[in-house]
């Protein structure tokens, strides 16, 4: 494995050993606000349109939720940027554990990210499908209708992803421009139709309060995942030392608004026993509010931000496992390239696993919600795994490079490493035992397929263990 005291020698050193893969591209395409749109775009899309409905039960608990889990995320969020300026390379966070923990670790950040990444898939396919639904009824009686809507469009952003990183990008940035106003608009305009009366009591679970807010972690947390996006594409990335930080702190913390303050204007406007059933409850509290025709722009705006999720996390999907593979730590398909530079088997493989896992969990509209929540407890307890590692890189990397490269300032640094580190731990302990119990499963699934590659390699006998 890789030593501490290597990452130590020079920030340019840092970077070469850590991801190999992500040699300079050609051309790099994503600038500032592209980046800040993939952030706002994967997070704001990747579970906020279901969210309320899912949180319905928990009334004020899940606004208290969400306050804490915006610390969470914006601990995380300036760990990334940390992370990505001193090793701004393709891969995020396997290229910020490979270069803390080596090889092993990150294989493991590797594969359990890219299951992370396409185990979401669904979830986001299936609000799409809710949001279509909601302003075509007649879909709702028909059967498979819901399933095939999500199929559907995930393989038609898969296929803008084959076009290229440039595409992509343009298609990400012209999603969270057309979405961003209506949301904002829930998210402000829309509390002065709060009846406040609603969130009376705080805590109608019957749960205790611990527990109450334990159970709203995975799905607030599930909301911010992403938030790492901009460092993963980090060898396309124009001046990525500056970019991909400021990127990644304006996108989460333009996310954590429009969560808080969204959430509070549906669970306020829309009835509780309402809201649980509902597929589509930002129409719905829109609907209410302004008039069926808010509902339907609201619609179309939360399927087209669905989209857009869909779009930046297929980036994703086929990024990491890319920069993995030119590592020789995955097979060497996922690093094969089109002539638009896009890994197509990596896609093609990725979303054909996000499909066979959405038809093997769907069971009809009256199931959308109970599928959503067990998509969603899988995924976010996938995908804590690497930040909880990324936060440890970062500890790594304070203790041998803060003296010799004044990196960190010991104030900020060990409140904001600490808190990361506990709110990931806590989303996982959140999660429950049977996503954890997959979640640890899925993650020694890809254990053999290590060994196989440390076994084919040419080097093998000299390799780091």
């Amino acid at each position: 494995m890789g030593h501490p005291k290597g990452a130590a020698q020079s920030k340019g050193k840092a970077r070469s050993k850590g991801t190999p893969a992500s040699a300079e591209p050609e051309a790099r395409s994503l600038g500032f606000w592209t980046c800040t749109a993939l952030v706002i775009g994967n997070v704001v899309g990747s579970g906020f349109f279901l969210i309320p409905a899912a949180l319905a039960p928990y009334g004020a608990v899940a606004l208290i939720g969400w306050v804490a889990m915006s610390f969470g995320a914006v601990a995380l969020a300036l760990v990334f940027a940390r992370l990505s300026r001193i090793a701004p390379a393709a891969g995020g966070p396997y290229a910020f554990t490979r270069l803390g923990f080596g090889e092993f670790a990150g294989f493991l950040i590797a594969w359990g990210y890219w299951i992370s990444i396409w185990a979401s898939q669904p979830a986001i396919a299936l609000a799409f499908a809710g949001y279509l639904e909601s302003l075509i009824p007649g879909l709702q009686g028909m059967k498979g209708a819901t399933t095939i809507i999500a199929l559907a469009s995930m393989w038609f952003v898969a296929a803008i992803n084959l076009r290229g990183v440039k595409e992509a990008g343009r298609f990400q940035l012209a999603m969270v421009a057309i979405k961003i106003v209506p949301f904002l608009a829930i998210a402000t305009i829309g509390l002065l139709w709060v009846d406040w009366n609603r969130f009376v009591p705080i805590n109608p679970t019957g749960q205790s309060f611990w527990a109450a807010l334990s159970a709203t972690a995975p799905l607030t947390m599930f909301a911010f995942l992403g938030i790492e996006s901009a460092t993963v594409p980090a060898g396309d990335v124009k001046d990525p030392e500056r970019t991909i930080p400021r990127a990644t702190i304006v996108g989460t913390l333009v996310a954590a608004c429009l969560f808080l303050f969204g959430t509070m204007a549906v669970m306020g406007v829309v009835p509780e026993a309402t809201l649980a059933a509902s597929s589509a409850p930002f129409s719905a509290a829109a609907t209410s509010m302004w008039g069926g025709g808010a509902g339907v722009i609201i619609a179309l705006a939360a399927m087209l931000s669905s989209l857009g999720a869909l779009n930046g996390w297929t980036l994703l999907m086929a990024q990491v496992p890319m920069a993995a593979a030119r590592d020789g730590v995955l097979p060497r398909f996922f690093g094969e390239t089109n002539r638009n530079g896009v890994p197509t088997k990596g896609i093609l493989l990725s979303v054909s696993l996000s499909s066979a896992l959405l038809i093997l969990e769907s069971s009809g509209v009256k199931g959308l919600m109970k599928v959503y929540d067990f998509i969603v407890d899988i995924s976010t307890d996938a995908e804590m795994v690497p930040y909880v590692f990324c936060c440890c890189v970062e500890g790594i990397l304070f203790a041998t490079l803060a003296k010799r490269e004044g990196l960190f300032s010991r104030r900020t640094y060990i409140p904001i490493a600490t808190v990361a580190f506990l709110f990931s731990m806590w989303t996982i302990y959140g999660s429950g035992p049977r996503a954890g119990m997959w979640g640890l499963l899925l993650l020694l699934a890809g254990l053999p397929l290590y060994v196989h590659m440390r076994r084919s390699r040419p080097d093998s006998g000299s390799a780091e263990p």
